[in-house]
């Protein structure tokens, strides 16, 4: 099988040759060829304009390149996979989006003229997909959590239900986005990720806004800080390095409370941000103190290209994903799991969690049950700056004990807190329950869940990680019917509505990435919500708000 791929989302003009004796695995006989024209700004960041006119220059010119390299891989094998001479490929693969708009249509165009040239199928590919399918292609992996750290975008996925579930994102900008910002105010050129790395390598680590909700983040409050440093004289080089160690960490421990939450033991990663050495190491490291393996695939495959783009149109091809050519409108905003995945069995998923009997390893301790006590320990991540990390282990100890206790003066069920050590990040408290909620999911335990937050949101302050691993349910005797809240580590007092409808959202991710019917367990939870809450309304608003800030802009 040999698929051309055409890709062209924003700045990379790029075609590209997949050729494979089986798309469903790595073979010694795969043959990748791809050509690419990036669009170089001469001062800021991406002009839209621009870059279409780039794309319109370039694009004829790497298809016909790659072309030309099909008809030769053809004339070597004497036929194309399906034993045509006339035509040196057997589909043509390209980026439906999501992307900029102008930029998109001219890589549509040239994809449908290729494709009636030569009278072959046409193969509509989700750009970010892409970004995480090379990546489980080449490592071999059956169903990893994948992280996609690009220009635009920010994910943690995972497969589920036949799509990849979103299980957290960034709540403003993408990774790259929020680093050029930086270093477009201090007069860098596009791109400038790379200049960032180079900096930061002669810097001291210089402390930034570390923004982690349940397994969302955000950067704007990063980048603010970041300028206003370099404006009040702090050295360049060591904001680059605060940035890197910070908006790295984040990334890396929402990757680690996704392998927690979902129990994998595969992380891949995806875009051109994952280029980066130091995020790269983090990532590795996580994995290696936690027992997952990880993997990043060269980086000709992490930057924008077509290689992804007909690696993923080949196994689209062989699932019979193909579309006509009236039906092959571009998708600006085209997300993720929107993504009806043809290519994978149903029953696959990312979701592997297995309990454990005395010992659980989470996203960031490390639980021990000792008869009716539980003993937390949040252990020294060593991906992290040492002075990030103790701060981040002390003040998420002190909060989780306080906010816990103030919890359950509300009359929301949680854990008695018996003993508390902060400079030891350690805590004690009552055993509870018999599991988490993801091992006995139901309607009546979610619309708990769904009570308890109102209580606290009403009381002034949230969980920040209310995920279906951070509620315990059942136990014995007068526990035997309750739903416990635990974890408030990340939690917080405030007023405001935003902050409330983020423990939803969080809430709903967590259901989407461990539940067979996350949507009705979630309207539970959601009219529960509405019963108890004496601000119900503006959270909901806000919620809107929020979903609508996930989509691409």
């Amino acid at each position: 099988m040999r698929i051309l791929g055409i890709e062209g989302t924003a700045w990379a003009a790029s075609a590209a040759v997949f050729e494979t004796p089986d798309p469903a695995q790595v073979t010694d006989d795969d043959h990748v060829f791809i050509e690419t024209d990036a669009y170089a700004p001469d001062s800021g960041g991406i002009h839209p304009r621009e870059a279409a006119e780039h794309m319109g220059e370039a694009i004829p010119t790497v298809v016909e390149t790659a072309i030309g390299h099909a008809h030769e891989r053809a004339a070597a094998g004497g036929t194309n996979g399906d034993g045509d001479d006339s035509a040196p490929i057997d589909a043509v693969a390209f980026a439906r989006g999501p992307g900029l708009g102008p930029c998109l249509r001219i890589v549509a165009t040239a994809a449908r003229a290729v494709a009636q040239r030569f009278d072959v199928p046409l193969v509509g590919v989700n750009h970010m997909v892409a970004h995480l399918e090379v990546g489980r292609h080449r490592s071999g992996f059956d169903s990893p959590v994948c992280l996609n750290a690009s220009g635009a975008n920010a994910h943690i996925l995972g497969y589920r239900n036949g799509r990849y579930r979103v299980l957290g994102e960034t709540m403003d900008t993408g990774v790259g986005n929020a680093i050029d910002k930086f270093t477009r105010h201090i007069g860098w050129s596009h791109p400038g990720g790379p200049k960032v790395e180079q900096h930061a390598r002669d810097g001291e680590y210089h402390e930034l806004p570390y923004v982690v909700k349940g397994m969302d983040f955000s950067f704007s409050g990063i980048m603010s800080a970041a300028k206003q440093a370099v404006d009040d004289g702090v050295p360049v080089d060591d904001v680059c390095r605060g940035m890197e160690e910070t908006i790295f960490a984040m990334l890396t421990e929402v990757s680690e409370r996704a392998l927690s939450l979902t129990g994998a033991d595969e992380l891949v990663l995806g875009g051109g941000v994952g280029q980066n050495d130091r995020l790269q190491r983090m990532l590795g490291e996580m994995c290696e103190q936690r027992g997952a393996t990880f993997y990043a695939p060269e980086h000709r495959f992490l930057r924008d290209n077509a290689g992804m783009i007909a690696m993923l149109g080949a196994k689209m091809y062989a699932a019979g994903d193909t579309i006509a050519i009236e039906d092959s409108q571009i998708d600006s905003n085209f997300r993720p799991d929107e993504v009806a995945v043809t290519w994978r069995g149903t029953e696959e998923s990312v979701d592997s969690y297995r309990a454990a009997d005395d010992e659980v390893q989470g996203a960031e301790a490390t639980v021990r049950f000792d008869g009716d006590r539980v003993i937390k320990e949040r252990v020294p991540r060593s991906y992290r700056h040492p002075t990030l990390d103790e701060r981040l282990r002390i003040e998420r100890t002190r909060q989780e004990a306080r906010l816990t206790s103030e919890a359950r003066r509300n009359g929301v069920p949680t854990p008695l807190v018996r003993d508390v050590d902060p400079q030891e990040s350690r805590i004690v408290f009552q055993r509870v329950g018999d599991a988490d909620l993801r091992e006995g999911l139901s309607e009546s335990r979610v619309t708990d869940v769904g009570r308890w937050l109102a209580r606290i949101h009403d009381a002034g302050f949230v969980h920040g990680d209310p995920t279906t691993r951070n509620v315990r349910v059942g136990g014995r005797d007068e526990q035997a019917d309750q739903t416990f809240l635990i974890d408030f580590g990340l939690g917080y007092y405030t007023q405001e509505a935003e902050d409330h409808a983020m423990d939803l959202h969080v809430l709903a991710q967590s259901l989407a990435g461990t539940a067979d019917d996350p949507e009705t367990l979630l309207s539970a939870a959601e009219d529960a919500y509405r019963t108890e809450s004496d601000h119900a309304d503006t959270v909901f608003a806000s919620l809107d708000d929020i979903e609508g800030r996930g989509r691409y802009q």
